[in-house]
C-alpha cells in the first residue's frame, strides 16, 4: 500500500485589493443597485488615448471567468479578460470637495494619458 501526502497551499490572492473605503463604496452602490444587480464589476475596456480605461458597473450575471471577491457590502467582480492587466492593483475610493471616484494603483500600468482617463500596459 502506498501512502499519499497532501500539501496545503495558501488560498490564491485576489487580483485586486480593495481598501476599506472602496469596500464601503461597493456597499453604498449595492444598497441602491437595480433589482437585478448581483454585484459590481471592474473591467478594462479599450478606450482613451492610452488604450485601456477602468470601468466599474453593476452586473446582473456572473461570467464564467470573472474573479469573484466577496466584500462586507456585496460581491465585487473583476472581468476575466481584464485580470492580467490588474494583478497586484490596489483600488481605493477617494472624495474631496471637487471630485469623487475610484483610484487605482496598478503596478502593470506602464503609462497613462495626461487627463488620467486611460492607461497602457
Amino acid at each position: 500500500m502506498t501512502e499519499t501526502t497532501t500539501t496545503a497551499r495558501p488560498a490564491p490572492k485576489a487580483a485586486v485589493t480593495l481598501t476599506s473605503s472602496a469596500e464601503a463604496r461597493v456597499a453604498e452602490l449595492m444598497a441602491k443597485a437595480p433589482a437585478d444587480a448581483i454585484g459590481v464589476k471592474l473591467s478594462t475596456p479599450r478606450r482613451g488615448c492610452s488604450g485601456l480605461a477602468y470601468s466599474v458597473d453593476y452586473v446582473s450575471s456572473e461570467a464564467k471567468f470573472d474573479e469573484r471577491i466577496v466584500t462586507p457590502g456585496g460581491v465585487f467582480y473583476i472581468d476575466g479578460a481584464s485580470v492580467l492587466y490588474l494583478v497586484g492593483s490596489l483600488m481605493d475610493w477617494r472624495e474631496d470637495d471637487f471630485t469623487a471616484g475610484f483610484v487605482f494603483e496598478n503596478p502593470n500600468a506602464k503609462g497613462a494619458c495626461g487627463c488620467g482617463e486611460s492607461f497602457m500596459v
